[in-house]
């Protein structure tokens, strides 16, 4: 086992697995482009836990590795909560409930998406002006249809099995998104709320760098809704966020950055011209309701995006050659 300390967490790499340390009894680890978290459940030395998110399609046997590394051999989780369901976040769904028999919990404005009844708003390739951006028309936005699997969070704030922690709605990025904190030692788990990265390029993407950003802008549909979310979670004063995309940050460079991010929302995350900025797609918890037309954005030039789209087929294509060697 190798263990390197970076930036307020530990990475800790055995052959074929590498996985982050976040806060005490909270890991996460990194599936290609995406986060998932495992959580621990119970009393201190319990092997219970909470798996929060499922990564990407072919994820499943790394996510139960990443378990029992942690938690003992055949450990499985309590629950499965899902803070939204988009597919990066769903991805390894099937592959792991055919290993676990367990419950997967959603906000029931996602449910829709979680039982086949509607498909995500199109991905807006407009905005963000990087490659994952240009790539994203090509991401999946059909739902899955889980059945009997998936059940709604209950109306207050509570976490099945986590009776530290509780959930918050943050909508904006998908309709029914929460967010996770745990009070005791502030600790947020903040979906795409805003992530730690430039989701939108794929060389910060690559190389992980660092940098406080609103939620890809891809797939927020509803601006106004978004900047509300920032605000509600800088409110929180966080001592430690870990997203679901880049690696955690830590106290003050948390705060203030946050708390400029929440402040200065449309300037710095806010696209200048996109299919949902003048006005948001409509949802509720039957699913979709309204879309915007699509606009074309006169700032990307065609050639740019001819080249682009040819890089971006080869990262596909190399994201799913990853996936499968998972």
């Amino acid at each position: 086992m190798e263990t390197i300390k970076e930036n307020g967490y530990t990475k800790i790499s055995r052959p074929g697995l590498t996985y982050f340390t976040v806060a005490p009894g909270v890991w996460g680890m990194r599936i290609v482009f995406v986060n998932v978290y495992l959580i621990a459940a119970g009393d201190e030395g319990s092997n219970n836990f909470i798996l929060v998110d499922a990564g990407l399609k072919g994820s499943g046997n790394k996510i139960v590795r990443m378990a029992e590394d942690i938690f003992g051999p055949g450990a499985k989780p309590v629950a499965i909560v899902l803070t939204h369901g988009h597919f990066d976040h769903v991805g390894s769904l099937e592959e792991l409930l055919t290993v676990w028999n367990t419950p997967v919990y959603s906000h029931y404005l996602e449910l829709p998406y979680l039982k086949g009844i509607s498909s995500y708003p199109p991905p807006d390739p407009m905005v963000g002006g990087g490659l994952m951006s240009m790539m994203s028309w090509m991401f999946p936005k059909r739902p899955k249809d889980l059945g009997k699997r998936i059940h709604r969070l209950g109306t207050d704030d509570a976490v099945p099995g986590l009776p530290e922690w509780r959930f918050i709605h943050v909508p904006g990025h998908s309709p029914g998104q929460i967010a996770l904190f745990r009070e005791a030692d502030r600790t947020l788990i903040a979906a795409d709320a805003f992530v730690t990265t430039k989701q939108e390029s794929a060389f910060s993407v690559i190389t992980q760098k660092k940098q406080l950003s609103g939620p890809p802008k891809y797939f927020t549909i509803d601006w106004n809704a978004a900047g509300k979310s920032v605000a509600t979670l800088s409110a929180l004063e966080p001592e430690t966020a870990a997203t679901g995309h880049g690696y955690p940050v830590y106290g003050e460079e948390l705060r203030s950055g946050l708390k400029h991010l929440a402040e200065n929302f449309e300037k710095e995350a806010v696209p200048g011209y996109g299919r949902y900025v003048r006005e948001p797609a409509r949802a509720n918890k039957n699913g979709v309701q309204y879309i915007p037309r699509k606009v074309v954005n006169p700032g990307l030039l065609a050639g740019a995006a001819v080249i682009g789209m040819v890089a971006a087929a080869g990262l596909i294509w190399g994201i799913r050659k990853t996936a499968k060697a998972f």
